[in-house]
């Protein structure tokens, strides 16, 4: 690989500064109509379900029942025999892979919670969801497992701003990409540039020293 003279990489990105701003402006550019003008704004709501038994007295087994319980309950929340009763609560014109898809479960920093969330372009539809999926879960863990154990904690709201779409952490984003992406094409073009642009380079291509150099002259004086 031939070796890179540092001094004379700096030398040429200086000489490209316009090009480095022009392409790091227009990702940024780019990336902000994007933001604003194309990309489809997404709502997310979300319930909270704990798993406790409704009896005055939990022993620890109760509680290492439930947070052994979580992870079943959370395929439990994204079956088939969940959301198809969701989807036809709600009259959703929409298949169970893709009502699956945006379902997420996750449990609550490893406690006895569950946080079930739902994205959607609408943020109405995404609360409906949301409330109506936690309480067919509920009804079905009471049929599966004759279990009361599963209480809505708290129930989902709709959201009034994507949580898609934020268009400051987005700039930053595509400024750091268009730095990069600058960087990268400066940097190729430096390393297959073949012109010579000085008698240094001369000396290193012919490995021989130049004794003199003639200075180009144009009309009006010297260049």
């Amino acid at each position: 690989m031939e070796e890179i003279d540092l001094k004379e990489l700096f030398d040429y990105f200086k000489g490209k500064v316009g090009l480095f701003v022009t392409i790091t402006v227009g990702i940024c550019l780019l990336g902000c109509i994007y933001g604003l003008f194309i990309q489809k704004p997404l709502y997310k709501s979300y319930t909270t379900v704990i798993l406790g038994s409704n009896n005055q007295t939990i022993t620890q087994n109760d509680v290492t029942l439930n947070k052994n319980l979580v992870d079943t309950y959370a395929e439990i929340v994204k079956s088939r025999r969940v959301l198809d009763q969701v989807i036809n609560e709600l009259n959703l014109d929409i298949a169970y892979e893709k009502l699956s898809s945006k379902v997420s479960v996750n449990s609550v920093n490893n406690t006895e919670m569950i946080k079930i969330s739902v994205s959607d372009e609408d943020s109405i539809k995404a609360k409906n969801i949301a409330n109506v999926t936690a309480n067919y879960f509920k009804k079905e863990v009471m049929s599966l497992y004759n279990m009361d154990n599963v209480n809505i904690l708290d129930e989902a709201i709709a959201m009034d701003t994507p949580y898609n779409i934020n268009i400051p952490k987005q700039i930053v984003i595509y400024f750091m990409i268009g730095l990069i992406v600058a960087s990268g094409i400066v940097f190729i073009a430096f390393y297959f540039d073949r012109t010579i642009k000085s008698v240094e380079q001369i000396e290193q291509k012919i490995k021989l020293p130049i004794l003199g150099s003639v200075e180009e002259y144009q009309k009006g004086g010297r260049k």
